[in-house]
């Protein structure tokens, strides 16, 4: 009874082929960095092997991401290719508030400062004149 061996691929070529990250080199960036956990486990070398069922821990923007690997894959394919190889186990949270935008109120800038100078307003309490 012989077993095959369980297929596996490097940790930062397996992230690149689904497409987490735009290049491997910024997937090995991240691993190299000790910022992705394998089982539970950080790894901080690219060259790590993962295969099938391994779970992935890693952040992606503002999020972490958990995946469960399904398949290896053979190349960097579509995105629906690349969803075929996890599946998302993330638990997404509601976004928290964004920071309110400068609508034009308050201190005015430089060029606000300039348009006010040359118009040289009458009612200034400051004019010396």
């Amino acid at each position: 009874m012989t077993d095959a061996p369980r297929p596996t691929i490097r940790v930062d070529k397996w992230l690149w082929h689904a497409r987490f990250f735009k290049t491997r080199t910024l997937a090995a960036s991240v691993v190299s960095a000790g910022k992705v956990r394998v089982d539970g486990q950080p790894i901080s070398k690219p060259a790590r092997a993962v295969g099938p069922d391994n779970v992935l821990t890693f952040p992606q923007g503002k999020e972490i991401r958990v995946v469960r690997i399904i398949a290896c894959g053979e190349r960097r394919g579509p995105a629906p290719e690349a969803q075929s190889l996890y599946e998302d186990r993330t638990v997404w949270s509601e976004k928290s508030p964004t920071n309110p935008s400068f609508d034009g109120k308050g201190r005015p800038g430089k060029r606000e400062r300039r348009n006010m100078a040359s118009h040289g307003q009458i009612d200034d309490p400051f004019s010396l004149e």
